[in-house]
């Protein structure tokens, strides 16, 4: 397989984006987080989107040009109306305002209304921790999970992240999940390359428990953890959807077919300034509280070992699927 550095795949990406309509700045945000993913071995929401970022593009599901508008309400809350464009544009439009919000308040409530999908959830609250703030952040999608007794998907996936800063510039532990049993892209890979799927993630369109991931994606996801994840997916669809007065997950079209209706999604972010509380003994719990855990062998807090490459490598037919969304059919550029 090609070894891609980061720089190339960056690039490539954003060009990709403005060949199909992106303007070069919202192209190279979008990039950005394309790569971010990559680095991170986060294929579902790495270059695995791309084609369909390119094909919305094209039909217009996703405006790249859209200009989001910002705006502050009472202390402490930020919002950002993303025009049916890209979720990294909105939220790199107003999250300086989001950070000034928060470092005088407190706290701040960072709504982002109106968007495209944002993939990695991820990547966002990590950019608020390496800022110095505590960040919690949800979003919906699709549905395509049932309520437990139901038979009927009415629930997207709906992640939730959390950062927490370290106080020196870094990330002292972070998570990215859905709630439900496991996120959809895990299913719709496996079932690209003909592999099962566990027991317990998803049932076939009876409500029988399946491994063959089509039967699935013919049925419905389930909720991690039985009624605990449940609960917490009706939260996050709270906060990502009334809050935002974005996509109830019920009215959310597929995410990745060329044409179709925006996504209209929303994502919130809770936003705290941890020097505001626990009078300045916040890191000094947190050092503690990591102490406690690593001092046990084999035992680790989450997203403390993800490394970040400066290259990755990639499947051949990813690559060059890749290289065509940028330059044109015949553009395979020869790797090492």
């Amino acid at each position: 397989m090609p070894r891609i550095t980061l720089d190339e795949i960056q690039d490539t990406t954003k060009r990709a984006l403005v060949r199909h309509g992106a303007k070069h700045d919202i192209a190279d945000n979008v990039a950005q987080a394309v790569t971010t993913a990559e680095a991170k071995g986060n294929k579902i929401c790495g270059l695995y989107y791309l084609e369909s970022y390119c094909q919305q593009l094209r039909t217009g599901r996703v405006d790249g040009e859209a200009q989001p508008v910002v705006s502050t309400g009472p202390p402490g809350a930020v919002r950002v109306d993303g025009k049916l464009g890209f979720a990294q544009q909105a939220f790199a439009a107003g999250f300086d305002a989001a950070k000034q919000s928060a470092r005088l308040n407190g706290i701040c409530g960072y709504s982002i209304e109106h968007t495209h999908t944002c993939t990695s959830l991820g990547y966002f609250t990590e950019q608020f921790a390496q800022a110095g703030f505590l960040a919690i952040g949800a979003t919906n999608a699709t549905p395509w999970v049932a309520p437990p007794g139901g038979s009927v998907a009415v629930l997207g996936t709906n992640p939730i992240a959390m950062a927490v800063p370290d106080g020196a510039g870094g990330v002292a532990f972070q998570f990215d999940f859905s709630t439900s049993a496991v996120a959809l892209g895990r299913i719709t890979m496996a079932e690209a390359a003909g592999e099962r799927i566990p027991e317990g993630w998803a049932v076939d369109d009876q409500g029988n428990s399946t491994t063959d991931p089509t039967a699935a994606l013919a049925g419905s996801l389930v909720s991690a953890g039985g009624y605990k994840g449940y609960g917490i997916s009706l939260m996050v669809e709270v906060l990502a959807a009334a809050l935002t007065g974005s996509r109830l997950s019920s009215t959310v079209p597929p995410l990745k077919t060329p044409e179709g209706p925006p996504h209209d999604l929303g994502q919130f972010y809770l936003v705290i300034d941890p020097v505001a509380y626990s009078d300045g003994v916040f890191y000094d719990r947190l050092r503690n509280l990591a102490a406690s855990i690593e001092s046990q062998p084999g035992a680790r807090l989450p997203g403390s070992t993800v490394g970040v490459a400066d290259a990755v490598e990639l499947d051949a037919k990813v690559w060059q699927s890749v290289q065509t969304l940028a330059f044109g059919q015949g553009s395979m550029v020869e790797q090492p």
